[in-house]
């Protein structure tokens, strides 16, 4: 347990950028840790969708459940989206920091989202204080943790660059690991984001707008990238395309379109690689 999470770290020290995809089920994960990836992050949002409800309505319990069967299911280290941890205190940040790490993860982010569309990002003050308290839980601990602070005004109307390089800055002097800022959909925002802060840079892909190739992202200064809920996305978005078709045309062409059952069962059983 503890080389994964020392492995973890070191890949936000190495060279250039790497991916860091998001599965949000054993199966899922075991297919990316076949095809080479070096770690893995879970997705809340794919982890609600697989559940049948929506983002941000998951238990403590259930989510914690579900990153443990993620972090036994393949021999990669794996960082959670734990979303604004189990509470709004700063000492709910600390509780969440202890139960993730518990469970075997490598990592986790917390947000500055509230959880709440009327008010959705904490105070400055507050926010700081949670990642504060999140830094003193992770010293705590005996073996190694990366703790990743997301600044969340781009995804919640508050496009606002200044405020969140002035939040991801002072995430960092806090002591978070990682800094993430999802939304930024631009190469010139991404670079003005590395450059105002020391720490490692995590961006997301996968979002509706501009992409960009990682030796982009690398030479923009980004860490690390990933993507989402966009793979569990692209998944489900391709099972309803082909019940629509089923449903309204009486046709059968998606099927066209399927992984053969020989080489998706060869990724859990060896047989299948990069």
């Amino acid at each position: 347990m503890e080389d994964k999470r020392s492995a973890f770290r070191k890949l936000h020290e190495g060279p250039g950028a790497f991916i860091i995809p998001n599965p949000w089920d054993v199966g899922t994960a075991r297919i990316l840790a076949a095809l080479g990836f070096p770690a893995l992050a879970t997705t809340s949002a794919g982890m609600a969708f697989s559940l049948g409800i929506a983002e941000g309505t998951v238990s403590r319990e259930k989510t914690l459940n579900h990153c443990r069967t993620i972090v036994a299911a393949t021999p990669l280290p794996v960082s959670a989206d734990l979303e604004k941890g189990f509470g709004d205190s700063p000492e709910s940040a600390a509780e969440t920091i202890q139960a993730a790490a518990a469970i075997g993860l490598a990592g986790c982010s917390l947000e500055d989202h509230t959880g709440r569309r009327d008010d959705p990002i904490y105070d400055f003050t507050l926010a700081v204080e949670r990642i504060e308290a999140a830094v003193e839980a992770r010293r705590s601990l005996s073996h190694d943790f990366v703790l990743t602070a997301r600044c969340e005004n781009f995804l919640w109307g508050r496009p606002d660059l200044d405020e969140t390089i002035l939040r991801l800055q002072a995430f960092e002097r806090a002591g978070a690991d990682v800094l993430y800022a999802p939304g930024l959909n631009d190469l010139s925002t991404i670079r003005l984001v590395c450059e105002a802060v020391t720490k490692p840079v995590n961006i997301v892909m996968g979002m509706p707008g501009a992409t960009f190739d990682v030796s982009d992202l690398a030479e923009a200064g980004v860490k690390r990238i990933s993507v989402g809920s966009a793979l569990a996305r692209l998944s489900f978005g391709m099972f309803v395309n082909a019940a629509r078709e089923m449903r309204s045309a009486g046709t059968f062409c998606f099927s066209e379109q399927a992984i053969g059952f020989a080489e998706l069962e060869g990724f859990f059983t060896g047989a299948t690689k990069a």
